[in-house]
């Protein structure tokens, strides 16, 4: 019995005891502000939340030791996400994506914030779909005819995936914003 509690007391503290792959950075800012007007005073809480992510990567991976110095050039993921809390109602904004932006096939659509999302405008000016965010900081985009899976690139582009039943891919439809 005294040997299982033992060997149940090692195993719990060198599994809790495990490298990271992933520096992990958050920084919270918080402004609160008081506008007085005739309706009386408001109160309005402005938090923005950075979150860095970058993974470990070693500059020589086949080198032995202990102190092996990480790649300087590792990509750092950074997201921004600021909360806005005006008289208990919370709303939740990220970058603004409101643009122009060129499909592939000439068009020109407009993507306008709107509610939880994004409302995508054809040539003439009527709703071609919403964008609605994911946990996952990426998008779902539905029109009537499709369903998509939707990311901005690094160049603030706009990419929705498809999954074609007929063909059994997937395809790729890519707007470009204007700038």
């Amino acid at each position: 019995m005294k040997n299982l509690f033992l060997t149940s007391v090692f195993l719990v503290a060198t599994l809790s005891i495990s490298a990271q792959n992933k520096n992990v950075q958050k920084e919270t800012e918080t402004v609160v502000t008081t506008v007085k007007d005739s309706k009386g005073e408001k109160k309005i809480v402005k938090t923005v939340e950075t979150k860095e992510v970058q993974n470990v990567e070693l500059e020589m991976s086949e080198q032995k030791g202990i102190n092996i110095p990480m790649k300087e050039e590792a990509k750092v993921d950074v997201t921004k996400t600021t909360k806005v809390k005006v008289d208990g109602e919370t709303k939740y904004v990220d970058v603004d994506r409101s643009a122009y932006y060129n499909s592939e096939n000439g068009k020109k659509y407009q993507i306008i914030q709107k509610g939880n999302g994004y409302t995508m405008l054809n040539p003439s000016n009527t709703e071609a779909g919403v964008l609605r965010k994911t946990s996952n900081n990426n998008y779902i985009y539905r029109s009537d005819d499709k369903v998509s899976f939707g990311y901005f690139d690094a160049d603030g582009n706009l990419i929705l995936e498809t999954f074609d039943y007929k063909n059994d891919k997937i395809t790729m439809e890519k707007f470009v914003v204007q700038r």
